[in-house]
């Protein structure tokens, strides 16, 4: 039985641009491209009318900006996942669309295997960061934790516990954790299980989410 191919949208405000991400994507066996917009006001009339697995967004458009489409995209369209595409590599950009619901944030100088890295991983409903950027979402949360800007429910994490935290916001897997802490993978998921259980989250994307709502990360 043949799966269902990612069904994405494409908003960009350059024809050309959405012509070359088309010829791009369109020869990925599991995706293919269902609508595109030019510009924001667009994007969220046609994300509610074909409801898109993926919405790929650029930042810089002629109306609403990127942002403000995908804050109106995630509130009517919670199902279909955002990821930005961007010339944007500046922290208030990326904290600006992780707040307004973006699910990943990939810089247009990336290789084409990290966007289709984070297409994929928004479909599964994680969060993909283009590695520079993770390192100042992970410099920042870290620092919070650091100088006691906490929510009240996280002074029930362990120090192990916030280790393991902060390791898992910056999208280590199990098996890296445990390396660099020396500790054993099952113990690394044990921390993780207690972490989400305590904070009553189910997901890294909540992860990320939480950690932007609660503060430990402003835009």
């Amino acid at each position: 039985m043949t799966e269902e191919k990612i069904r994405l949208m494409l908003v960009d405000d350059h024809a050309v641009v959405r012509s070359g991400l088309k010829m791009l994507l369109g020869t990925q066996p599991d995706v293919t491209v269902v609508g595109e917009a030019e510009n924001g006001a667009e994007a969220v009339a046609l994300a509610r009318q074909l409801k898109p697995d993926v919405v790929v967004m650029d930042i810089t458009l002629p109306d609403i900006s990127g942002i403000e489409a995908t804050r109106q995209i995630h509130a009517s369209c919670p199902e279909s996942a955002i990821v930005a595409l961007t010339i944007h590599e500046d922290q208030h950009y990326f904290f600006e669309m992780l707040a307004a619901g973006a699910s990943g944030y990939v810089p247009k100088r990336a290789a084409p295997e990290d966007l289709l890295t984070a297409i994929r991983a928004a479909h599964r409903g994680e969060v993909f960061i283009y590695p520079s950027l993770a390192k100042a979402l992970v410099k920042d949360f870290v620092a919070r934790l650091e100088n006691g800007k906490l929510p009240a429910e996280m002074d029930g994490l362990t120090e192990r516990e916030r280790e393991v935290l902060t390791h898992l916001a910056e999208g280590a897997s199990n098996q890296d954790i445990a390396e660099v802490l020396n500790i054993s993978s099952n113990t690394v998921a044990r921390h993780r299980e207690n972490i989400m259980r305590k904070l009553n989250l189910h997901s890294r994307a909540a992860l990320v989410k939480y950690a932007i709502r609660k503060g430990l990360i402003e835009p």
